[in-house]
């Protein structure tokens, strides 16, 4: 027996930032001042769509491009405050602040949160 369908749309962003990863071994190149272009990737579920056929309206994620202009686009990310101390401003870390403001903030229903700081390269976060 199957479960409940589920419907899913996705969207991407895309920012370009720098960081520097600590408690990496001598010589890691992660372990240096460098930066990527990352994109993020916001996935959104339900079992059932509005009277429209939504599961959410792609123009309400305009809440999470302003957090990723405003917030995230060409920064130094161990600047800012999720990542002081002792936490690294990794793609899973990022994914998974980025999925705490979704789920948090702004009550969407998120499903997964994925970082790409490569072409090749994605961490998600799904809660």
């Amino acid at each position: 027996m199957t479960g409940a369908p589920v419907f899913t749309i996705s969207k991407e962003f895309a920012f370009s930032a720098s960081h520097i990863l600590a408690g990496l071994p001598e010589g890691h190149q992660c372990g240096r001042l460098h930066g990527h272009n990352y994109v993020v990737v916001i996935e959104l579920a339900g079992t059932e769509v509005d009277d429209r056929g939504f599961v959410m309206d792609y123009g309400d994620l305009s809440p999470l491009k302003s957090f990723v202009d405003d917030v995230l686009d060409h920064r130094h990310l161990n600047d800012l405050a999720p990542f002081a101390g002792d936490r690294n401003p990794t793609a899973e870390n990022l994914a998974a602040w980025i999925y705490a403001k979704a789920t948090v903030e702004w009550q969407w229903p998120v499903s997964g949160v994925g970082i790409s700081e490569t072409p090749k390269t994605w961490a998600w976060y799904r809660g």
